[in-house]
């Protein structure tokens, strides 16, 4: 599913238990983040089980469907997939310590928190005896602070299968995680959880409409809010005269787009700024892990892209050091259009170690734009607006019309200080103001 990617969520089987399936034919449709995939079948036979439902949130590695090879549409337990599954359990149990006095238990997928608990998770709890109670109580280190097969192997291995009940934590004893936000609304701090500050109550009026949010605009929050969570958010401005770029692209684009078949846009131009002085200042090119700092030797660039669907999507240029102007602009264009067209791929939107925004496209001239974790910084380029200003000759000054914009350029102050965070953003904007309006493309 692409480095990194951890899980899945299976959006659409495309196939019945009892179809048939060959080899490399899709199977079922998957969500990692923001981007769909089919995934082709590894094998030809027919399909007998199916172990997840549509909306379940799968593991990677986790076996999703058992498919026999020889022909036989028959139930599971038949010899060949039972041998699988018998083997796929016993990985599971071989450290789970004995209990084999335990209760038999029958757990929903959602606890009585509303915390999401795997098929593999509930497997274990059932075979131990480990209660909704007590699953509610164990501090999950996954996803949204979902309960892993780790965790549960740890609770049990602990002994807190023997026990009759799971006190609670306080919120003093519960780890803040800076993985995801809190699933029940608190905010979650360095140091603790603030169990007092919860989402408002909102009260529906009889002329209001309740528009349910989609799979991509959840995770748009639940990053959002993580992010505003973990790093403490200062934005610096910067304004630049980029009546040069302006004029040059005027003067080049028709002969670019007779030539390349595409239209260079001020994007590349802005980004090619941007790769210049991050090697002038690298430490803004860096992540946190807990009390280190990562400092990322490649440079890619994400820009955050509108979808027509009217989320956001952030396709990464990588090593964009090595690329030159014309190879900017042809790496642009083609992710893009493949946001735009639903076609982007799985590392297509890994591995970004900065990110701008283009919030000049819907007109604004400047914005406070959140940082893209587990990134330290973000650039919004603000709308391009021809204004009168001061111009500075040794014959004397004068009035004069220039094309300007704002940069905003947002940081993690755990890591990137004033000083830093100023002087790149001022930077950029004397690489924007230094362009050489002869230069060829």
């Amino acid at each position: 599913m692409g480095e990194s990617v951890t899980e899945a969520t299976i959006t659409n089987w495309l196939k019945n238990v009892g179809d048939s399936v060959a080899m490399d034919e899709p199977l079922v449709e998957v969500a990692t983040d923001k981007v769909d995939n089919e995934l082709p079948s590894e094998a030809e036979g027919v399909l007998i089980q199916r172990l997840f439902e549509v909306d379940d949130v799968v593991q990677v590695g986790d076996v999703i469907a058992i498919i026999s090879t020889d022909g036989d549409a028959g139930p599971a337990e038949s010899k060949a997939p039972a041998t699988k599954v018998e083997v796929e359990v016993a990985e599971v149990t071989s450290s789970v310590q004995s209990n084999a006095t335990a209760p038999q238990v029958t757990l929903e997928k959602n606890g009585s928190s509303g915390r999401f608990y795997s098929p593999l998770v509930r497997s274990i709890a059932e075979k131990e005896g480990v209660s909704l109670q007590q699953l509610d109580g164990i501090n999950g280190t996954g996803q949204g602070e979902r309960v892993t097969k780790k965790d549960i192997l740890s609770f049990i291995d602990n002994g807190g299968a023997k026990q009759t009940s799971v006190a609670t934590p306080t919120p003093t004893q519960q780890v803040a995680k800076t993985s995801a936000p809190a699933t029940n609304g608190a905010v979650q701090t360095g140091g603790g959880f603030l169990s007092n500050i919860k989402e408002p109550v909102v009260t529906v009026g009889p002329n209001d409409e309740i528009i349910e949010m989609d799979r991509m605009r959840k995770i748009i929050a639940d990053h959002m809010v993580m992010s505003t969570h973990v790093a403490p958010h200062v934005t610096s401005y910067v304004e630049a005269d980029v009546t040069k770029i302006v004029n040059w692209r005027n003067k080049v684009k028709k002969s670019y787009a007779d030539r390349e078949g595409e239209n260079i846009t001020f994007t590349p131009i802005f980004m090619e700024a941007i790769v210049k002085a991050i090697k002038d200042f690298p430490m803004v090119n860096v992540s946190v892990s807990g009390n280190q700092i990562i400092k990322r030797n490649d440079i890619n660039i994400g820009m955050a892209t509108a979808l027509p669907s009217g989320n956001l999507i952030v396709p990464v240029i990588k090593n964009a050091d090595r690329l030159n102007l014309n190879g900017l602009t042809k790496s642009v264009n083609q992710l893009a259009n493949n946001a735009r067209n639903n076609a982007l791929k799985p590392e297509d939107i890994q591995g970004g170690t900065y990110t701008i925004t283009n919030v000049g496209t819907f007109g604004n001239v400047m914005g406070t734009p959140i940082i893209n974790q587990p990134q330290v910084a973000i650039l919004a380029l603000g709308a391009i607006r021809k204004v009168p200003a001061v111009i500075e000759t040794p014959e004397g000054d004068f009035i004069g019309i220039r094309h300007k914009m704002f940069l905003s350029h947002s940081y993690d102050h755990r890591v990137v200080d004033g000083a830093l965070g100023g002087m790149f953003v001022k930077r950029v904007a004397d690489y924007l103001e230094q362009f050489d309006e002869k230069r060829e493309i």
